[in-house]
């Protein structure tokens, strides 16, 4: 069942960030932590391996709500090493989808509008925005005193491409942001490969070789903090290398960082009822589409980087998102092999997703 949801589409989202988060994560209702915490993450001793990723915890405000809710491990929506804006309203529409988001079913244009029904499945297109670093980097200390003493607030952020920009440049932005972002005193940090940050040529993630300059970059400024690598989707078998490429980025993350996090979106063109492109403004046709329409998306990512950990014996942790919407889909990614699970849209529309999940799976 959807609730209204504590960000809310009908609003811009710099009237969310001033004055959100709304509806169930305002209403006032705080739940207890649990007394025995039997998880543990990237060496902390956590609640429940269960949280909201970067994207719909905006500040502090939304970060405090959803630590009162019970959601114990949450990301920082991503920052930037300056300010930077967000995309002109409307940034959330729902996303009509017939069962799963294929690759192939994404080739296709895809309609949405305002009206928001299950299988819920929506597109957002922010562009991530930033404030200033000296607004963002206050914001977030409160955020990281906002947690309980098993609750983990995590750090996200991103390098920016600017005009005429060499790729040693983007990849220094990269680690100033990290190292800005590790100010803040997150004692996690996650750094966010899968938005379009080098311009045409794709995201960050599928190029290896750049993947590997970025993280080293950043492991030289930001020291022994744990860090996670947001990715998006790999397509098994590209190129008939089975899943070579996935199995360069294992060796990539164990090299460099403590965890890996897939996915974010699968992107599509986003028309409206009668065709036309659905989000205005420039470069914005295509946009990313999360909730119920890519889980199996997200599933696969788990089951695979699973396997290629098991067979490497690798350490680094898995963390699973897309399409959890009930305890049931958090227990598919538990037995995919996800260390902990995330939830954005499922979260968004349902305050009390952690509760429920708890109550049904307390062991996990």
């Amino acid at each position: 069942m959807l609730h209204p949801p504590f960000y809310d589409p009908t609003k811009s989202y710099y009237e969310n960030l001033e004055h959100g988060p709304y509806n169930g994560f305002a209403d006032g209702v705080v739940l207890p932590q649990d007394e025995d915490p039997r998880f543990e993450f990237l060496g902390q001793k956590i609640n429940y391996p269960f949280g909201i990723p970067a994207g719909p915890l905006l500040n502090s405000s939304f970060m405090k709500a959803a630590f009162e809710k019970s959601f114990d491990v949450n990301v920082y929506k991503t920052v930037r090493s300056a300010e930077f804006p967000c995309h002109p309203f409307p940034n959330v529409l729902s996303v009509k989808v017939d069962g799963d988001l294929t690759l192939e079913k994404a080739k296709k244009p895809l309609i949405a509008n305002a009206d928001y029904t299950e299988p819920l499945s929506v597109t957002n297109s922010f562009g991530v925005p930033s404030r200033s670093v000296a607004e963002w980097q206050a914001d977030a200390k409160t955020a990281v005193a906002s947690a309980g003493e098993r609750q983990m607030m995590i750090m996200s952020f991103m390098g920016t491409v600017r005009e005429a920009q060499t790729e040693a440049e983007l990849v220094d932005d990269f680690a100033k942001a990290g190292e800005l972002a590790s100010q803040t005193g997150a004692k996690v940090l996650e750094v966010n490969l899968s938005c379009p940050n080098i311009g045409d040529e794709g995201l960050v993630c599928y190029d290896f070789d750049m993947t590997e300059k970025v993280l080293a970059a950043i492991r030289a400024r930001i020291g022994k903090v744990p860090l996670i690598v947001k990715v998006g989707y790999y397509p098994p078998a590209r190129a008939g290398k089975d899943d070579a490429d996935m199995e360069r980025l294992a060796d990539i993350i164990e090299k460099y960082a403590q965890a890996i996090q897939g996915i974010n979106t699968i992107s599509a063109d986003i028309v409206d009822d009668v065709g036309n492109q659905a989000i205005p403004g420039e470069k914005r046709k295509r946009s990313g589409v999360c909730g119920s329409a890519i889980q199996w998306a997200g599933l696969d990512f788990v089951r695979r980087t699973h396997v290629i950990r098991e067979k490497r014996g690798a350490h680094f942790a898995i963390m699973g998102v897309g399409g959890v919407m009930n305890p049931k889909d958090f227990k598919g990614y538990r037995e995919a092999g996800a260390d902990v699970v995330m939830s954005a849209t499922g979260a968004m529309w349902n305050p009390y997703l952690a509760k429920e999940i708890k109550e049904a799976y307390p062991g996990a």
